[in-house]
C-alpha cells in the first residue's frame, strides 16, 4: 500500500503540473479563462488534498479526506470535458489527462473501498 500511496503522491503532483500547462495554453478569451481557472483549481486540488489524506488521523478521516479528492477529481473530469465540448481545445489534445484523472478516479475509488470494507463500512 505505501507503493501505491507514493505512486499516488507523485501521480497527483505531475497531474497538477500538467493542469497549470494546460491553463498556460488556454486562450485568452473571457470563456477559456473561466474554464481554465476552474480546472486549474479543481486539478491543483486533487494533489493537494491527497497529500493532505495521508496524515489522516484514523480510518474514518481517511476515508473522508480521500472522499474528498474523489469529488475535486470528478469535478476536474468535468471541467476537462467541458472545454473540450465548448470548443477551446481538441478532444485529442486533452485525451491524456482525461485519461489520466479517469486513472486517479478509479485507484482512489478502490482504496476508499477496500478501506471502507476493511473497517466494516460497507
Amino acid at each position: 500500500m505505501n507503493e501505491v500511496k507514493n505512486d499516488l503522491r507523485e501521480r497527483t503532483t505531475e497531474f497538477a503540473l500538467r493542469i497549470v500547462k494546460l491553463y498556460q495554453s488556454l486562450p485568452k478569451s473571457t470563456e477559456s479563462q473561466v474554464l481554465g481557472k476552474q480546472v486549474l483549481r479543481s486539478g491543483t486540488s486533487v494533489g493537494a488534498q491527497f497529500r493532505e489524506s495521508q496524515r489522516a488521523k484514523s480510518d474514518a478521516d481517511f476515508i473522508n479526506k480521500l472522499e474528498g479528492v474523489l469529488q475535486e477529481a470528478d469535478e476536474t473530469a468535468f471541467w476537462l470535458e467541458l472545454i473540450v465540448r465548448a470548443g477551446i481545445m481538441p478532444a485529442k489534445r486533452l485525451e491524456p489527462l482525461r485519461k489520466e484523472i479517469d486513472e486517479i478516479i478509479a485507484i482512489l475509488t478502490t482504496i476508499v473501498t477496500k478501506v471502507k470494507k476493511r473497517i466494516g463500512k460497507l
